[in-house]
């Protein structure tokens, strides 16, 4: 997994979510807010999503087989799509029906306990931060001068705009969870508590929506970024070589396929041609050390009229 980052961001958010839901599940018990129960619901289901992360990373790296010449690095896009329905049906709906049982029956917040929701709530603020510090850390090596919005939507590693989606949903969870327990300790009205449940299932579903809709567009395929694709045709051109057409395709995360056609002269031999493949071949794994399956295919160079043209060049010899 690229992937040492990404892998970094997950285990400090499973790390934090475990211990979150220790202490949301136990604050639910002893006061039967509906608030902590769906943040501890929300909890669970974050960390099974860290877990079905690490475990998309690890079955990534098998090696290609007869049946997938192309490797199996689009795991991680499916794992990471499993993860937005897990956000959308456990965490969100979860929520949501949970919300509309305690607007059917509300009820305040009662005995001494009352103050554990309160120290449960910040003591996860304050773990939440943390993790989604270290998310904002490790994005930020790869994000360069992207907003955030556009390295969400632009990122071919599905992690980090996974755990950066979850983080920032699981604050604001909090936060909502946090308001509507705090007017429902000081109204005596469970409506507040129902209403804040309610606020983190919306929250939930928004941000699976999101995140599978941005996941399938990685399963349907994308092509290499901008500047990659600038920095190929430059390595393909740079010696003289003259592009028909070219496409792209990501295979995985951190692995790309090029493919092709470039003009030769009519005069060139196969061994001129061969060469001058190989060359450009190297020169695009120079400049884009993740275009790692390569199809150069020769051609000579259609003019207009739909002929060809017999003086186009060969790259290299």
């Amino acid at each position: 997994m690229a992937a040492n980052g990404g892998t970094k961001a997950i285990v400090a958010a499973l790390a934090a979510n475990l211990a979150i839901a220790v202490m949301k599940f136990l604050a639910y018990l002893l006061t039967f807010s509906s608030s902590m129960l769906a943040e501890a619901i929300h909890s669970v289901a974050d960390s099974g999503n860290q877990l079905l992360l690490l475990l998309g990373g690890k079955k990534s790296q098998r090696a290609a087989s007869p049946e997938h010449p192309f490797g199996y690095g689009r795991e991680r896009y499916i794992y990471a799509f499993i993860v937005s329905i897990v956000l959308f049906s456990v965490g969100g709906l979860f929520a949501l029906y949970e919300a509309w049982q305690k607007f059917q029956h509300p009820h305040g917040i009662e005995g001494g306990f009352w103050w554990v929701p309160l120290a449960v709530l910040v003591g996860a603020i304050i773990a939440e931060s943390y993790s989604f510090r270290t998310a904002i850390k490790e994005s930020n090596h790869t994000r360069g001068n992207q907003s955030w919005v556009k390295f969400v939507r632009s990122a071919k590693q599905p992690e980090l705009p996974v755990i950066l989606l979850e983080d920032f949903g699981a604050l604001l969870g909090l936060l909502f969870a946090l308001t509507g327990v705090s007017l429902t300790l000081l109204t005596g009205n469970g409506v507040w508590d129902a209403a804040g449940t309610g606020m983190i299932g919306l929250l939930l579903v928004a941000i699976a929506v999101v995140l599978a809709l941005e996941t399938k567009s990685l399963l349907l395929g994308e092509s290499a970024t901008k500047d990659d694709v600038e920095r190929i045709r430059a390595a393909i051109e740079s010696d003289g070589g003259r592009i028909i057409h070219l496409k792209t395709l990501h295979l995985g995360p951190e692995e790309l396929l090029v493919a092709a056609k470039i003009a030769v002269s009519r005069s060139a031999t196969g061994e001129q041609i061969a060469t001058a493949i190989d060359d450009c071949e190297a020169r695009i794994r120079a400049a884009v050390p993740i275009a790692r399956v390569i199809y150069l295919e020769p051609d000579l160079h259609r003019t207009a009229d739909g002929g060809k043209e017999p003086s186009a060049t060969v790259p290299g010899p």
